[in-house]
This record gives C-alpha cells, structure tokens and sequence, in this order.
C-alpha cells in the first residue's frame, strides 16, 4: 500500500447550500446544510484514504470538543491522526461555507492566531511506506520542516501553493508544486495563468503547474502543457482542489509520472464535484477507476 504524509490544517465544515450568495445584510435560509471536516490538508489525507493509500496527518488542534469531532472523522475514514497536536486554552479550526446553485463557494473560516508555531514535536523520520509527503501553506515551519524531510528521504515532497507560500523557501524545498491560480499570480505578478507558470518554472530545478479548476491544469515539461478538465455537472467544488492534491500525490507515490498522476488527480477532483457537501464527495478507488475506464 503506497502512503503519503500529510502536514496541514484540519477544520470542521459547516457548509450551507443556498440558491445565491447574500449580497445584503438580510437573513437568508439554506437549503441543506452539511457539516464535515475540512481543510487542506484534511481534505486531502481523507481523499488518500478512500483511494485506497495509507496516510498520516500532522496537524494543530485545539483539545476541545471541536477538535475531537476533527479527529474522530479523520479516524473514520482511515486516516493515522497520532500526529494530530493537540492545545490547551485554544480553539480548533472551523469554517462557514455557502454553496450556491452553480457550485461555487465563499468561505468564511477562523484559525486561532494564538496556534504554535514551532515544529519540534515533528517527526524526526517518516513512517515507514510514506512514498509522497503533501504539505500545505497554512503552517509555513511546518510545511518546510515536512519538505524536508522528503528531501532527506528521497521521496517527492508535493507543495499545495493555494496561497502564496509564507515561507520564501517553500517553492524551492519542494520537488513538486500545485498553484492555485490566485497564489500563482500574486508570486509571479502574471495574470494570464501560461506566462506566470512561464516566468516561475522556467528556471526551476523542480516540477511546477497551476490548477484551474474547469480549466483544466497547465505543467511546465520544457515549455506550458495542458492537462484538461473531465467535464461533469458541478453540484459543488468545495474541496475539489484539496481532493485533487491528495490524489496527485498519492499517484506519485504508487510510482505514477506527473502527466498520468494529473489525469489521475482530475478524476478525483471532477466525481468530487458532483456531490454537495465538501469531501464527504471524495470518490473511492474503485468508483475512479471505473470514471477513468468510462472516459478512455
């Protein structure tokens, strides 16, 4: 079983599903509400999970009861949570999500500002099977601590750029690193997506794309390439890329190539979208494989 190590924030999801997004100072009533965990790194190690990987999340949470609903739905879908930290005094992650009818989101969340930030409680080794490390930005000293130790290791060490990094070496400590749009402009100052992946990979040692949702992913293999999107009907994207970034790394980890770990990512992230109610929609092995199959 390939296994990935994951680093990241964790959150409780309360997602509401309405027809439009509020635009006044009005009360607005919803029309489901789903409450799930969440987060980056979460989201991604359940994905894992359910794709049949073996994972573990090192994460910050408050010991309050929101921290034990996070844990307790980490441990139900498979997910190693004995490096989750847990803090006296603080409150866990949480975040108030709308949908709308077009499956878009606006999500408003809280982390406690007063969250340590040292990483000597870490891993001084990965577990054994760890084939992929996947960190996001939410904790730069531990994402860069977790990025190297992949490099010790001489496993891939993915970077979740959904934001700008907060630390500046971040890019360059991971082997491989996923854009999101927003983070990839505000670190290349490019607003067309080929020329900042241009100015930002083209003198890079390691592997660098920007997801863009139905857009699809562009990678630098010597020059911008196009991944496209599956087309589905989106009930929901909340998630999606967080499902996408689980995947991916899983797939590096089984030995996959990037381009074939993209497809292999993307189908993840596409039956995700089908489904309201954040990762909750996280597609199991079996159900990709046969979404893949269907689309050859």
């Amino acid at each position: 079983m390939a296994g990935v190590f994951c680093l990241g924030i964790a959150t409780l999801d309360y997602v509401y599903s309405v027809e439009t997004m509020p635009t006044r100072g009005e009360k607005y009533r919803s029309r489901g509400l789903a409450i799930v965990g969440g987060g980056c790194a979460g989201n991604a190690a359940v994905a894992i999970a359910r794709l049949g990987g073996a994972c573990w999340l090192a994460t910050r949470l408050a010991d309050d009861l929101t921290g034990d609903r996070i844990v307790a739905d980490l441990e139900a879908d498979g997910v190693d949570t004995r490096f989750a930290r847990r803090v006296a005094g603080l409150t866990s992650p949480v975040s108030a999500i709308l949908v709308d009818a077009e499956g878009e989101r606006m999500v408003i969340s809280h982390s406690d500002p007063k969250m340590p930030e040292d990483t000597d409680w870490l891993p001084k080794a990965l577990p054994a099977g760890v084939g992929t490390v996947l960190a996001d930005t939410r904790w730069g000293e531990g994402a860069l601590a977790a990025l190297k130790l992949a490099r010790e290791t001489g496993v891939p060490g993915v970077l979740d750029a959904d934001r700008q990094p907060p630390h500046p070496d971040l890019v360059a400590t991971a082997s491989h690193v996923a854009f999101s749009q927003q983070a990839l402009r505000e670190v290349s100052g490019e607003d067309d997506p080929a020329a900042g992946l241009t100015r930002i990979a083209s003198g890079a040692e390691n592997w660098i794309a920007v997801t863009l949702g139905k857009g699809g992913v562009l990678y630098w293999e010597g020059g911008v390439r196009h991944s496209p999107a599956f087309t589905v009907e989106t009930v929901d994207t909340l998630g999606a890329g967080d499902v996408w970034h689980g995947a991916f790394a899983l797939a590096l980890a089984e030995g996959r190539g990037e381009t074939d770990a993209i497809r292999f990512a993307s189908a993840a992230a596409a039956i995700k979208c089908t489904r309201f109610g954040g990762r909750s929609g996280a597609p199991a092995r079996g159900e990709l494989e046969r979404f893949l199959a269907s689309r050859d």
